[in-house]
């Protein structure tokens, strides 16, 4: 192994032209931790947000951005235990995805899925992982609630659709073309809901409202969301696209028992991740080898690519995710 790797770096907070291919020297695995040599790494709203200066990593992780990849153990810190070199597995990364090699706690890594690609394996553990602890642990979605995910054609939202339906709860979901709306039916909503042309409020309320709703939108969505929901009804807040002050008239949220809450993956415990990743294993990566559900899939970039892939995901005109071919 060399002691130099590519990799693509920040150079500035900014667009995506600000992301640069640098040489870096190979990180080394820390206590509990594994070095992967990267194939493919998934690419996330959070990384343009961390690129554009509104989203600093840990103090303790890398600068470099990617939350995810997959590919092949190479070396293992102290105190490491049930993996091995020359596993081929998927991880949640606390940074450093955008280069040939990245470390992470090994307790945050799972196998890849019998049967798939190291190139969809990496599109997994950022949004499953977020999907998984935020709709069903936080959001506690039993089946036959009515569920409204916002976003339906993002890789969160492919996602959420698909783990949402498989449980049994009844699926409506939001899009912004009727292409990505007829996916989204596809992958096992009830009703995708073409924001630009319905008000997603009446469609839901029209059903009873919703039993929960997981939100990335924000802004003016949030008292729609709460006007949208059924007594006792939660939202789960994971992002704001179109920011996250607004006024809100919690007479509502008082009167109807609703519940508003929310949270964010990077910033929680590695024990917190690795009880998510515990979960996963147990009882989604079964349904993954079962080819019973599966990553949407948008395109595929080089890593010197970084910026264009950035582009392509702040268009908005993706359906799925989007990934970084990194290694061989």
């Amino acid at each position: 192994m060399t002691k130099t790797m590519r990799a693509v770096e920040i150079t500035e907070a900014g667009g995506p032209e600000v992301l640069k291919p640098v040489e870096r020297d190979i990180p080394k695995p820390g206590h509990g931790d594994v070095l992967l040599k990267i194939a493919y790494a998934g690419v996330n709203r959070p990384d343009a947000l961390q690129r554009a200066g509104l989203y600093a990593p840990p103090p303790e992780a890398s600068d470099l951005p990617g939350l995810e990849a997959s590919g092949e153990v190479v070396a293992l810190g102290e105190g490491v235990s049930g993996i091995s070199v020359g596993d081929k597995v998927c991880a949640l990364l606390p940074g450093g995805g955008y280069a040939e090699y990245a470390t992470t706690p090994a307790a945050h890594c799972l196998p890849v899925p019998e049967g798939m690609g190291m190139k969809e394996a990496a599109c997994l553990p950022e949004t499953f992982f977020t999907v998984w602890s935020n709709v069903f642990q936080r959001g506690g979605l039993k089946a036959g609630e009515k569920f409204l995910v916002h976003g339906g054609s993002s890789g969160i939202g492919t996602t959420a659709i698909q783990l949402a339906s498989h449980f049994g709860a009844r699926v409506f979901t939001t899009a912004g073309n009727a292409d990505k709306c007829r996916i989204c039916e596809e992958l096992g909503a009830e009703r995708a809901i073409n924001y630009r042309e319905e008000d997603f409020v009446e469609v839901i309320r029209a059903e009873g409202g919703a039993d929960l709703i997981l939100d990335m939108v924000g802004g003016s969505y949030l008292p729609k969301n709460v006007k949208s929901l059924a007594n006792d009804g939660r939202l789960v807040q994971i992002a704001f696209l179109q920011g996250p002050k607004v006024e809100l008239n919690f007479a509502q949220v008082m009167m109807r028992r609703l519940t508003i809450t929310g949270s964010t993956l990077r910033p929680q415990s590695d024990l917190a991740k690795a009880r998510i990743a515990d979960a996963l294993r147990e009882q989604v990566w079964p349904l993954l080898s079962a080819g019973k559900i599966a990553p949407v899939m948008d395109s595929e970039y080089a890593l010197d690519q970084a910026a264009d892939a950035h582009a392509r995901m702040e268009g908005s005109t993706h359906i799925g995710k989007i990934v970084l071919k990194v290694g061989g």
